[in-house]
């Protein structure tokens, strides 16, 4: 049997305040250009990175491309080997827009660029995602409800256990067609 380590819980915003921080040092960039280049205020970049924020999934994939990193580099702190992270729990983040929430479960080790998350969304506005990272491709397998997913000019409707690959590079859509619709998303950076 493998020893599981306890990791103490910290707050998403903890969390994504510290990422922040990590990646703009080793980016090399100031505040304000990190700002300038993801199209936020400077003073709202600021109180993320002091972890007094509270931002939306459309500002951290800003910031990443800003970054140019993966959005798991916000939201993985050091991991032990072996993790379970019950349903419900993990760090999530919301989107300003609709009715959906990603949880990071797994980032991609050195080396390899592919983060996985579970999603969640509920009925009533589509998920409208701007391009990511140029190269960047997305997989989704639904567990549960109905979705259009994929490009944005032209979705696939989903039922449980139909999966998904499309561009992450061009604008895509996530929009639940039922309640309680569930999956899983992988995004690989090339």
């Amino acid at each position: 049997m493998t020893e599981q380590e306890s990791v103490p819980e910290s707050t998403p915003q903890q969390t994504i305040a510290a990422g922040l921080r990590r990646e703009r040092a080793r980016s090399g960039l100031s505040l304000t250009e990190v700002a300038k280049r993801a199209g936020i205020a400077k003073s709202t970049l600021s109180q993320l990175e002091s972890g007094s924020g509270n931002p939306s999934i459309e500002t951290l994939w800003a910031l990443c491309t800003a970054l140019g990193i993966p959005f798991s580099n916000l939201l993985d702190p050091p991991q032990p080997q072996v993790r379970v992270i019950r349903a419900g729990q993990g760090p999530e983040v919301a989107s300003s827009t609709s009715r959906y929430r990603a949880t990071l479960l797994a980032a991609a080790p050195p080396n390899v660029r592919r983060d996985l998350f579970r999603i969640t969304a509920e009925p009533g506005h589509p998920r409208d995602s701007d391009p990511h990272l140029h190269g960047s491709v997305e997989h989704v397998l639904l567990a549960a409800g109905r979705a259009m997913v994929g490009p944005a000019d032209d979705p696939a409707e989903l039922h449980p256990g139909d999966y998904i690959c499309y561009p992450g590079d061009r604008p895509h859509v996530f929009e639940a067609l039922e309640p309680g619709t569930w999956g899983m998303l992988a995004s690989d950076f090339i």
